[in-house]
Formats: C-alpha cells, sequence, structure tokens
C-alpha cells in the first residue's frame, strides 16, 4: 500500500483513516508493506510537499542564503506529539535528532560546496521527508498496538545505479540486500518503508524522480512476487477518472480498467494520479502485479490495473489527457538514432515519442516529442552534438486519447482533428496510426486545456455509429 502526502492530509490529520485502511488489509489475512511519501506542510503561506520545502532550502544554502531549517522538523514533532504513546514518542524523538542531524550536515556541505545536486541533495531529502515519515508511522502503528517494525535506512532493500537525482531500479542488487526486509515481514503484520528513496551499492542517498514513491511501491511488490502473491494498492485522493477534473467539469466518467499500456500511455502524456515509471518497471522485470488505484476516502472506488485489461465495456476512449510545456526536436533521421539510443542506453531516458518522419530535400528528418521543454533547454548543446543543424521548438503541448482499442473506430483521428478544428485551435501535428492506442494532436501550449475540454465532451460519440 502507498500513501502519498496529500493521504496524510495537512499535520497528518488523516492518519487514522490510513490506519483504518492498513488494518481492513490486515483483517483480511494480508501482510502489509506501507510504503509513505514525505508530508505536506504549510510552508509561506500555501500547502507543500516536504520535498519541495526541502529542496528550496537546499537551494538557499548552495547560495550563501542560509534560512529556517526548524520547519524540516516541526512537523514531525507535532505528528508524534498527537498519535504516539509515550515509549515511542521517546524512540521517535531520538531518530528524528539523529536524522536532522544528517540534514544540517548536508546543508552546510551545499553552502561549502556552493551546490545543491546529487548525494548531497538525495540526502537532504531523504532525512528530511520519506525516512522520517515511515519511521515515525511505525511508532504510530505500534501506538496503535499493531505488530510492525520498519526499514531501518541502514537496511534499505532498495539499491539503484549512482544517478542521484534520477535513480534507476537494480533488481538482483536489491535482492542481494533483501534478507532483512523479508525477516521483517516474516514476523510482522505491516512494515513501512520511505518511498522515493534508494541507495547505492555503496551506500549512498539515491532519490527517484518526482513522483518517485509510486515507483518504490512498484519495487517492492517486484522483490516480493517470487515469494509471496503480491498487490499493490495505491491509495489516492480519487480513482481514475476520464480526464483530469481540473480542466473537465462535467460529465466525467469513473475509469474501473486499466491496462499496463494505457496506464503507462496516461501517465507519460499527463495523467498526474500514477507515475507511469511504476508499471514500465513492472513490465520491463516480465512481471505481471495486479494493481489497484482506491479512492481513499471513498473505498470502493477503484481503477483497476493489469497487463491485460478486463474490461468489458464499449467505452473504447478510455481518458482524454495532455502535457504543456513540450518541445520538437528535429533532425537527420540517422543522427537521430544516435541520439535516442544515448538517451535510452547512457541517461536512462525515455520521456520523448518519435513522430512520424518526413523528408527534406531528399534527406529523411526525423521529429521527436519531448514531454519535458526543460529538459532539452537543459542539454541543447547536447542534441547539437549529434547534430549540429538541429531544429527546436519550444512552447508545444500534446493532447492523447487513451484506449486500446481505439482501433475499432474507423473515423476517430478525422472525428478528433475536426472536433478540435471546430473550436478554434489550430492543430500543429496530428500522430495516429491504423491501429493505435493513442492518438497525439500537437498545439500550442496554451491551447491544452481546451482541446482537452473539446475532445472529451465529444468522447463518448467519436465513431460510435460505426464501430463493428
Amino acid at each position: 500500500m502507498k500513501f502519498g502526502g496529500s493521504t496524510l492530509g495537512e499535520d497528518g490529520t488523516c492518519i487514522d483513516k490510513i490506519i483504518e485502511r492498513i488494518s481492513k488489509k490486515i483483517e483480511s489475512k494480508n501482510k502489509v508493506i506501507a510504503v509513505f511519501s514525505a508530508p505536506l506542510i504549510k510552508y509561506r503561506d500555501k500547502l507543500s510537499s516536504m520535498t519541495d520545502v526541502a529542496i528550496h532550502i537546499g537551494k538557499n544554502y548552495a547560495q550563501s542564503n542560509p534560512i529556517e531549517i526548524d520547519v524540516l522538523l516541526e512537523i514531525y514533532e507535532k505528528i508524534a506529539s498527537n498519535n504516539l504513546s509515550p515509549e515511542f514518542h521517546k524512540k521517535f524523538s531520538d531518530d528524528i535528532s539523529r536524522f536532522h542531524k544528517e540534514v544540517i550536515i548536508s546543508l552546510k556541505q551545499a553552502a561549502e560546496n556552493r551546490r545543491f545536486v546529487d548525494v548531497t541533495r538525495s540526502r537532504t531529502l531523504a532525512y528530511s521527508g520519506e525516512i522520517p515519515m515511515s519511521y515515525l508511522m511505525d511508532y504510530v502503528l505500534k501506538s496503535k498496538n499493531i505488530e510492525s517494525d520498519h526499514v531501518k535506512i541502514e537496511q534499505w532493500p532498495i539499491i539503484t545505479d549512482d544517478n542521484f537525482e534520477a535513480a534507476n531500479f537494480l533488481i538482483e542488487e536489491s535482492r542481494k540486500k533483501s534478507s532483512n526486509f523479508y525477516e521483517l515481514i516474516e514476523k510482522n503484520n505491516v512494515v513501512t518503508i520511505g518511498g522515493f528513496i534508494g541507495k547505492t551499492i555503496d551506500g549512498l542517498e539515491t532519490t527517484y524522480e518526482r513522483g518517485g514513491s509510486d515507483r518504490s511501491a512498484a519495487d517492492v511488490a517486484i522483490l516480493l512476487n517470487e515469494q509471496y502473491k503480491a498487490e499493490l494498492d495505491f491509495e489516492k485522493d480519487n480513482a481514475v477518472l476520464s480526464a483530469d477534473p481540473k480542466i473537465v467539469k462535467k460529465e466525467l466518467d469513473s475509469i474501473k480498467f486499466l491496462s499496463y499500456n494505457e496506464a503507462k500511455l496516461a501517465g507519460m502524456f499527463g495523467m498526474k494520479i500514477l507515475d507511469p515509471l511504476a508499471i514500465k518497471e513492472i513490465d520491463d522485470n516480465n512481471m505481471d502485479i495486479p494493481i489497484v488505484i482506491t479512492d481513499m476516502a471513498n473505498p470502493i472506488c477503484t481503477t483497476n490495473i493489469s497487463k491485460v485489461s478486463s474490461d468489458q465495456s464499449n467505452n473504447l476512449v478510455k481518458i482524454v489527457t495532455g502535457k504543456r510545456n513540450c518541445a520538437i526536436v528535429r533532425m537527420e533521421s540517422i543522427a537521430s538514432s544516435h541520439l535516442l539510443a544515448a538517451l535510452e542506453s547512457d541517461k536512462q531516458y525515455h520521456d520523448f515519442i518519435k513522430l512520424s518522419p518526413y523528408k527534406k530535400e531528399d534527406i529523411e528528418v526525423t521529429r521527436i516529442l519531448f514531454l519535458d521543454g526543460d529538459y532539452v533547454r537543459r542539454n541543447e548543446h547536447h542534441f547539437k552534438a549529434f547534430y549540429s543543424k538541429a531544429e527546436i521548438v519550444y512552447d508545444r503541448g500534446v493532447v492523447t486519447l487513451i484506449g486500446d482499442n481505439m482501433w475499432k473506430m474507423p473515423k476517430i483521428a478525422s472525428t478528433t482533428s475536426s472536433t478540435v478544428g471546430e473550436h478554434g485551435i489550430n492543430i500543429l501535428n496530428l500522430d495516429a496510426q491504423e491501429e493505435t492506442s493513442r492518438i497525439l494532436i500537437i498545439v500550442d501550449d496554451s491551447k491544452v486545456a481546451d482541446a482537452i475540454r473539446a475532445i472529451h465532451d465529444k468522447r463518448n460519440r467519436i465513431g460510435q455509429d460505426d464501430v463493428q
């Protein structure tokens, strides 16, 4: 079970609900590994993740501007005072003092080196966020007389490479380091562990990219799947809907079933409820682990995700989603193949899509859609090292229709494009194939929300008369 910062609530106000959800799983004769994100706190007059707060503080230290850091401690002391018995309050006080010292040391290193990067950054985030939260939640469970324990950072089972700020999971190395983890599971009903955080083979702290607690939960399931029947339960604020409720306000449908492919694509192209790399991690290891996304406030509302979806409904377009701040890179096709191979193998970077190529003066040109324009800006020199004449266009947005069986709709591409056009939105590129589980519509960055609303409004009617 994975619990994000929003499910913890501001200052831990939803902890009783978390305890209730874990207890129900135990009553069903399950053992529970509870993966926790960093908590939410009120900081500078807005609700923020502790991770964002720690990054803000770390960057200030790197700029020789040390600012108040008690905020990294106070939230835990407040939750502990409200939820722990005296015995466990004392134990946690010792732990949090030790973690806070690690944070202070790391921030001093950031100030000395004038850089908040690599292991300094990872260590600061680990000891101010997910690690203390996982220890604290174990003590909360113990205070409620639930048989539990926590994974100690010294015996961490999630082993990664040394790409400190965007680490990659190493399954065989993790298995070798998991004997203590397996023992904790055998001896307890619940084991708590922090998400987002890994360790190198040499024992240095690393972090996944943002949203990485979902990946941590997937990695735990992968480690357990050979010895147990593992299931993944992502406890969220809601299950999957047919569009982002912040963009589309009416006729939203709850999506009951998704395939791995549908969930990965939806996450990659803007669905924020689940990190698509979590599913990719499972799929890449050739496993079929059942996944459920649960609305924690209303647990009967769920989305089930499996390798092959068991959906029997006639709704072939399941989700309409979109992403802003994209960029398109154009370069000669041979050069692009070398670039993409380097991105995937050396940098373990996969946040891009090859669009249909075209010919210019008898030279085939490949267009690559990058879903993070800021990444492209930071690495322009890298792209141009592969092809000096590379053309880069920023401020692009992409809107995507998701559904494995959309190919059954003969008119889906034409109807979708005309729908967007009818709303006065200029389509800069449309990338669709005869049989596909996605249709990509490239628009101006500022038009993504308008295009999502237009397509979603017609979603249930696209091609229905022609479905065979």
